[in-house]
């Protein structure tokens, strides 16, 4: 094999831009931003306010429970969330065809939902992490502010939305960044749960790039499409990091 080392200047990146599918994976890429990471930090922050009226022993034994999931590996999940999805036996396929008189959804096999349920699944996993994140945040909020607003009469859910969640934003900011990075990375649960499929309808960039380069031994424009990627991850971390300097 005879190898070339001149200088190709943007004929890879030319054809990403020329690549379908790159259209494709990028478009997931996006959804799983506009949907995962929004999903992923509603329910960690509802989750957290009812773990925090609880109280007691029973709030450390449910921050267990809601961290489970976030605890397994990816390959696991995912190999849980293709048993659950199954149009045959699969729970979730159970339960709507007890509730709504046979209804069955080919969750990972109609392509213009399969992505959406690895969204579903994913905001499983991640909203335990944002739910402890969240917790940690209450429990920093100094007592004498939640008493003056109660003195001050405000309901239970008043406290919460004007005193406690606005506080929450630092929070909520470093989790955003750690769901950013994952829904741009995403790789290894979408690979065991559909495999980029069905066709090409789950291709994310990570996944796109695994596969050009090592299945199609294109290692350019597997090179081309990971510089493209970490461009991206850089370009959400890098200001991050530059407002959490300036802050201290």
């Amino acid at each position: 094999m005879i190898i070339s080392y001149e200088f190709a200047g943007l004929q890879q990146y030319e054809k990403a831009v020329k690549d379908p599918v790159f259209y494709v994976a990028l478009r997931n890429n996006m959804l799983l931003i506009s949907l995962f990471i929004p999903g992923s930090i509603c329910l960690g922050l509802v989750i957290a306010m009812l773990l925090d009226i609880v109280g007691g022993k029973v709030e450390s034994a449910l921050r267990a429970l809601f961290l489970l999931p976030f605890s397994l590996s990816f390959v696991v999940t995912a190999a849980m969330w293709a048993w659950m999805y199954n149009y045959t036996f699969g729970v979730a396929n159970t339960l709507l065809s007890l509730l709504f008189r046979g209804l069955r959804v080919n969750w990972l096999g109609d392509p213009n939902i399969a992505i959406l349920s690895i969204i579903l699944a994913l905001v499983w996993q991640f909203s335990g992490y944002t739910a402890l994140l969240f917790s940690a945040g209450i429990k920093s909020i100094p007592a004498e502010q939640l008493e003056a607003a109660k003195v001050d009469g405000a309901s239970t859910l008043q406290v919460y939305l004007h005193v406690i969640v606005p506080q929450l934003k630092p929070w909520v900011l470093s989790a955003f960044v750690v769901l950013m990075v994952f829904a741009l990375k995403a790789f290894d649960f979408i690979y065991v749960l559909t495999n980029g499929g069905p066709g090409v309808s789950t291709y994310v960039l990570a996944l796109l790039m695994y596969r050009r380069a090592f299945f199609e031994t294109d290692f350019p424009y597997g090179a081309a499409l990971a510089t493209i990627l970490l461009s991206v991850v850089v370009a959400v971390v890098v200001p991050y990091l530059v407002s959490s300097v300036r802050r201290r």
